[in-house]
């Protein structure tokens, strides 16, 4: 008698583990940031901001006058040839900048307004078409 409740008591424990076991396999849990991923949540997709036209792109440049206007461009054929360099009041533009223009004359100098704060005017020897360029 004291085998057979042995056996019983050995059967019943080996089917306890048996359905024991798998149980605990279920709630792994891996505290290892390196090796698990993060999932987050998809980021939404951006979107481009509308851009102003007509304007100034950041590397253009704005005088205060045509004279300035005239002095840069000689001044940058100065540079790459070695000669000497005149003072010209100009500027480069950091940041897409919204103009109006005021008036053109020829293809290398437009009186442009810029729509900023106050009445700042220049020259500049940016390519502005009249109509926004395809793709921008």
């Amino acid at each position: 008698m004291l085998a057979s409740g042995f056996w019983r008591i050995s059967r019943a424990s080996a089917v306890a583990f048996a359905i024991v076991t798998p149980a605990f396999g279920q709630h792994v849990i891996l505290d290892a940031p390196g090796l698990v991923p993060n999932r987050s949540a998809p980021l939404a997709p951006v979107r481009p901001a509308p851009t102003v036209w007509p304007r100034l792109d950041p590397g253009a440049v704005l005088c205060n006058t045509v004279d300035d206007l005239e002095r840069h461009a000689a001044n940058m054929t100065a540079r790459v040839s070695g000669g000497r360099t005149m003072a010209a009041d100009c500027r480069i533009i950091a940041q897409p900048t919204g103009i109006q223009i005021v008036t053109r004359q020829g293809q290398g100098r437009t009186l442009v307004k810029l729509n900023v704060a106050g009445d700042v005017t220049g020259w500049t020897d940016a390519w502005l078409p009249d109509k926004a360029p395809a793709g921008r």
